[in-house]
């Protein structure tokens, strides 16, 4: 039976969820994840926890913070005036969307003074461990998904779901 090494494409059904259970995502109504095993593109763990496997086996993993999105930076957060955002009215808690040289990216907002608000651009699963019920259910030597393998050209993080970009 050939086991996944480093280089290989793999396509894996997963559920993730936290320490009380809560499901944070799930391949399951979008058929599986593929990415390429040992690219940059997959957190550490996930991508760690299917080195061997084989084929329809199944995998449970628990993936500590510095295997998956890693601890809250302090310098993740930045500080904004209040006067780029024009009329729009913000509140803590608020998803905001910013366009950036390297693309766009999305941080939650912390604080709102009278001057400045805060927004912390941490991945909102830093911090957190993270539970993975994972099954392979392909290898191969290139991708088989069009636009949706992580590490292989073209890849769009956001077709890959959380665990890619």
């Amino acid at each position: 039976m050939r086991k996944v090494k480093n280089g290989d494409f793999v396509q894996v059904h997963y559920t993730g969820t936290l320490e009380d259970g809560t499901v944070f995502d799930s391949s399951e109504a979008r058929g599986p994840l593929e990415f390429q095993v040992g690219s940059p593109g997959i957190i550490a763990g996930f991508n760690d926890a299917v080195l061997g496997m084989g084929v329809d086996e199944v995998k449970e993993v628990t993936l500590p913070p510095e295997q998956a999105y890693g601890e809250p930076q302090e310098e993740a957060q930045r500080e904004f005036p209040n006067d780029m955002l024009g009329e729009l009215k913000i509140k803590v808690g608020q998803e905001l969307a910013f366009s950036t040289p390297r693309g766009p990216v999305s941080g939650k907002v912390l604080e709102v003074g009278q001057d400045t608000f805060r927004v912390d651009f941490n991945h909102p699963l830093a911090g957190k461990t993270l539970k993975f019920q994972l099954k392979l259910v392909g290898i191969s030597a290139q991708a088989t998904q069009v636009g949706c393998a992580c590490g292989a050209s073209g890849c769009n993080p956001s077709d890959c779901g959380p665990n890619c970009g």
